[in-house]
């Protein structure tokens, strides 16, 4: 419904949309639609392959005949409507930089002259444009208000008041009509009446079509063709639903679908070491590797990637899939890397070929066989070892033994290596994905850390886990989905090829259960048994080979002709004294014993026409939003703890409209806790205070304002000692207490917003390390050490340290250093003074001017407000102990301090002609001025970068923030930059 009601109804004058539900459509956010003029009743087309519209229906216009009669008069395709070159992408993606020009339909008020329904080749190829698409229907119609009415006013009108129920109250016999070619095919300009009329079935249906042409051919029907749309007709064909999950080049439409997946894998208890390195989460499509066509993923990893040949899925590139069959997997997806012609042979990994791998949610390309990207085999830097040509493949074979140092070039791809490394008994627990199959919807929680996918594979809600009893095997052409963890060790020693197995979720009454169906991709569901097959073998030969009879899933009375795959009860659902599984339907691929058969009679059995009513859809939607978020808190651990660059907050609006909200804080508090690193600590606190912020939904005031509350203090003081575990620990405590109403979630989110600038200060305050001092000369007393600064202007990017920006993008400032008034603005002086003690003046705005404010410091106590910026000389008090000249806090006195190691104390002066907050940097740059002149005053020396990070330190003891005062100190312009990395 989205794209009817947000982007083909835009505009749009008053009238009826119809559209069918049947189809799976995709349209450009402004589809361009011209409704000036416009009149009677439009279609909505798409174009397509000719190929797929063989068994489809397109739309032949007036401009095409008259295009088509031209040319066989003159030789020449000459088009007499305007047509619009457009740029498209060789793959429908956004990152390629090869493109191909394609003409699209530009005209959307071109007169529809016959719709063509399964044509030939000669009347599909008419109505082609010069592209070589032509224009699908789509089963979207519009009728204007007029149209509209004169339809409706039909329905009183014999034999079409049997379409209603007032017709069939009456005793009419019901008639059924098809909206394109009994209602629509009426108004082409193409269509004589006769032939309309004559097309009819029986007498009621021709009669019908009458009545429809006297009311409606009148209206002229135009047709729209959007450009860049796909449009996919959902059959009941395993094969087509395989096709479109798995993106295959074959797909409908000449355009890629962005689709993804779902995936879990927990790790293998038996390799810990793969705990760090695998959080499998949305499987994405693949991309090309020539170009960097994005189907629905980051080119990035592609740059590193070393493939033979070179070339692209889609047209002008012409990549085509190597000769063996795990090649084509990443149209869809291939999970962790390893394809199925990949054997073990003991500790040791033959690799005939590499497709592609997933890490975390993106794609990149798994190691090449001929070598790693550091050098390639024996080369000196490279872990590679020498290789040797495998006896029955061309490519080479590669040795890795367990616990090898990997290089430079195969770090990129340590599940892969890690994998490799596996002892047997753990390479046992995977699953083999082969060409073609689809596994969506897979959640599987607990015993293998790897899986193996083939051509066209795909993972996607609960997937089985395998045992230590052997690998799964998937072979290609099948589909699984809804498989619970509890299916794993049936699923083993089956051959799985060809077959769409699936749970769903039925409720029977009151009774809630599962049941399991399996089928061949290449059934047909409605066809007579006698010309039909079941697991893709006729049901002659299915009967013969399980000693099913047929009477055992139909019934006598049952018609020859009804008898199909469709009301076949083959399926169980109950049994009255054991529970039932997977393995009583997977005994159909391999009948062992005659048991199972007996089991399988005396179970309740149901075919899918009695199970579809039955279908607990609430219950599976449940499942999905479960499986959703349980992929959300997977992420949250991925990008906090990875440091990507990637915006938690529509996940955590998502958890709180659909109710996930204690899942995700319960994730955040596990990871701040856990993480061991202030850094990432902080981003998870300031994630949840975003949580208690959207469950406020707007109300309870600002999210700025105080965080001092004393209930918090307690968790405050385990986060400033060091103990950010119990601090967290205590802070989840405590914000149970806070989330009854707005009012509250908002003061418990201003606190966490307060926790988080502890964590931020205390990773930021490690900056000192990075301040390296050096012994100077000390001055003479007297001798005055002046330093003056321009002031700066910020073209981009201020605030680089404002969090979540800092985490989640980094940050990076534009700025220049300005003179005000041809003049130095901001400056500081310090000089030694014989009395033991700091004098600490501010004068006015220039050196000379008088003296504003004066300040004394004696005793140590004198400094204490040294972190409240707003107190008297708070930044002067600062200087001087990050400077180290005063040690603070110390057993020895001030005067005491001040006589050992300078012979006296110190008086600086500071001056601005810039106003307090103009936003020019005036305290930054201050700063930096009154620490360059005091560690010249006491002897020191300190480099430029030395000096940036002391004033980073300083900011952070006055609790005033990272701002961007580095061009203070750079000639004449800068460029600040903080990597997502850390804080410094």
């Amino acid at each position: 419904m989205w794209p009817l009601s947000q982007q083909l109804c835009v505009g749009s004058p008053p009238g009826v949309w119809v559209c069918s539900t049947d189809m799976l459509l995709t349209v450009p956010s402004a589809p361009g639609i011209d409704w000036d003029g416009f009149q009677g009743v439009r279609v909505i087309a798409v174009p397509g392959s000719q190929a797929y519209a063989r068994n489809h229906g397109v739309y032949l216009t007036n401009e095409q005949v008259s295009r088509s009669s031209s040319s066989k008069g003159t030789g020449v395709l000459t088009p007499p409507v305007p047509w619009v070159l457009r740029s498209q992408p060789c793959c429908g993606c956004l990152t390629c930089g090869s493109l191909k020009s394609s003409l699209w339909w530009s005209h959307s008020q071109g007169l529809v002259h016959n719709i063509i329904y399964k044509g030939t080749e000669a009347q599909i190829q008419q109505c082609a444009g010069p592209d070589g698409t032509v224009p699908l229907v789509c089963g979207v119609v519009f009728f204007s208000s007029d149209a509209a009415e004169q339809l409706l006013a039909t329905h009183v009108i014999p034999p079409l008041d049997a379409c209603t129920y007032m017709g069939l109250d009456s005793g009419a016999p019901p008639i059924q009509l098809s909206l394109f070619f009994d209602i629509v095919l009426c108004m082409a300009g193409g269509v004589t009446e006769q032939d309309f009329v004559k097309g009819g079935g029986d007498t009621s249906v021709r009669n019908a079509r009458s009545v429809l042409w006297a009311a409606l051919h009148a209206f002229p029907l135009s047709m729209a063709c959007i450009p860049n749309a796909s449009y996919d007709y959902m059959t009941t064909s395993a094969s087509d639903h395989i096709r479109s999950l798995t993106l295959l080049p074959s797909s409908a439409s000449h355009l890629c679908f962005c689709k993804t997946a779902h995936s879990h894998v927990d790790v293998c208890p038996s390799t810990p070491t793969l705990a760090h390195t695998h959080v499998p989460g949305l499987l994405w499509t693949g991309t090309c590797p020539t170009c960097l066509c994005a189907l629905g993923s980051s080119p990035v990893s592609w740059r590193m990637a070393l493939r033979s040949p070179t070339a692209c899925w889609k047209e002008p590139c012409g990549w085509q899939p190597a000769a063996s069959s795990s090649t084509v997997t990443s149209r869809y997806v291939t999970a962790m890397g390893v394809t199925p012609s990949c054997q073990w042979m003991g500790s040791r990994v033959r690799w005939p070929w590499l497709g592609y791998g997933i890490h975390g949610y993106e794609i990149w390309s798994a190691l090449p066989p001929w070598g790693c990207l550091s050098g390639g085999a024996g080369d000196p830097g490279g872990c590679c070892p020498p290789q040797a040509q495998g006896p029955d493949h061309h490519w080479p074979v590669r040795h890795w033994e367990p616990g090898q140092t990997l290089c430079h070039g195969c770090k990129p791809w340590p599940e892969i290596l890690q994998f490799m490394s596996l002892q047997p008994h753990d390479k046992a627990k995977c699953v083999r994905l082969a060409p073609g199959s689809c596994w969506p919807q897979l959640v599987s929680q607990g015993v293998f850390p790897f899986m193996r996918l083939g051509s066209g594979s795909g993972l996607g809600t609960q997937g089985p886990a395998a045992s230590s009893q052997g690998p799964l095997e998937i072979g290609p052409g099948c589909l699984l989905s809804g498989l619970t963890v509890g299916s794993s060790s049936a699923l083993q020693g089956f051959p799985l090829r060809d077959v769409v197995l699936q749970g769903h979720h039925v409720r029977l009454r009151d009774l809630p259960c599962r049941v399991f169906t399996l089928t061949g991709r290449l059934d047909d569901w409605q066809s007579p048994a006698e010309r039909a097959t079941y697991l893709n073998m006729p049901w002659a030969e299915f009967f013969h080979r399980t000693g099913i009879r047929e009477g055992d899933v139909w019934d006598a009375e049952t018609p020859q002709g009804s008898r199909c795959l469709l009301s076949a009860r083959l399926f169980p659902v109950l049994h009255a004294q054991e529970a039932l599984g997977l393995e009583d339907v997977l005994w159909l691929l391999a009948p062992v014993a005659s048991e199972r058969l007996a089991r399988w009679r005396a179970a309740w059995r149901m075919s899918w026409q009695e199970l579809l009513p039955c279908l607990d859809k609430a219950a599976e939607l449940g499942a999905r939003q479960a499986l959703f978020f349980l992929q959300g808190q997977h992420k949250v651990r991925r990008v906090l703890l990875g440091r990507q660059d990637s915006s938690l907050l529509p996940l955590a609006r998502s958890a709180v409209h659909e109710g996930y909200h204690e899942a995700v804080l319960g994730t955040l508090d596990e990871v701040a806790s856990t993480a061991g690193d202030a850094g990432i600590a902080a981003r998870a606190l300031a994630c949840i205070a975003e949580v208690l912020g959207c469950m406020a939904r707007g109300e309870g005031g600002l999210r700025s304002g105080p965080a001092a509350n004393r209930e918090w203090a307690s968790a405050f003081g385990r986060l400033e000692s060091g103990d950010i575990a119990g601090g967290v620990r205590e802070l989840a405590a405590e914000r149970q207490k806070w989330m009854s109403r707005p009012a509250l979630l908002v003061r418990a989110a201003r606190h966490y917003e307060g926790a988080e600038q502890i964590l931020v200060r205390q990773a930021v305050m490690s900056s000192c390390q990075f301040v390296a001092v050096g012994q100077a000369d000390l001055p003479p007393l007297g001798h005055w050490v002046q330093v003056a600064c321009p002031a700066r202007l910020d073209f981009s990017g201020g605030w680089s340290d404002t969090p979540p920006i800092t985490y989640e993008h980094g940050g990076a400032v534009v700025d220049v250093a300005v003179l005000v008034d041809g003049c130095w603005p901001i400056g500081a002086r310090v000089r030694r003074i014989s009395e033991p003690e700091l004098r600490l003046i501010s004068l006015g705005g220039t050196p000379q001017s008088e003296v504003v404010a004066e300040l004394v410091c004696r005793e140590l106590e004198h400094l204490q407000d040294y972190c409240q910026p707003h107190a008297p000389g708070a930044l002067l008090k600062a200087a001087f102990i990050c400077t180290q000249v005063v040690q603070f806090p110390s057993q020895k006195p001030l005067q005491a301090q001040l006589m050992e190691s300078f012979r006296g104390g110190f008086e600086v002066h500071t001056w601005s002609k810039l106003p307090h907050g103009s936003g020019l940097g005036t305290s930054s740059i201050l700063a930096g001025a009154v620490m360059a002149s005091l560690y010249r005053a006491a002897g020191k020396a300190a480099s430029t970068e030395s000096l940036i990070h002391a004033v980073l330190h300083l900011e952070q003891r006055l609790t005033t923030g990272d701002h961007d005062y580095c061009e203070k100190s750079m000639p004449s312009r800068s460029f600040p930059h903080h990597t997502r990395h850390c804080l410094l």
